[in-house]
């Protein structure tokens, strides 16, 4: 894997405070920080998007 795959990108993310809470709760019972929580839900979906698609030629699954 190339090292620029390996780096994180930031983004600002806006959410509303009751958002937050609830992930903050969220992420506690799982034992992840908040970033932690919302980086595995979006693997989680992007996950579950790429399952109902069809592949593309020449992508991995």
């Amino acid at each position: 894997m190339e090292q620029k795959e390996k780096e994180k990108k930031q983004i600002l993310l806006r959410i509303s405070p009751s958002l937050w809470q609830d992930l903050a709760a969220w992420a506690e019972d799982d034992f992840r920080s908040i970033n932690g929580q919302i980086e595995y839900l979006l693997t989680e979906c992007v996950k579950k998007r790429k399952k109902g698609k069809p592949a593309e030629p020449g992508q991995k699954e």
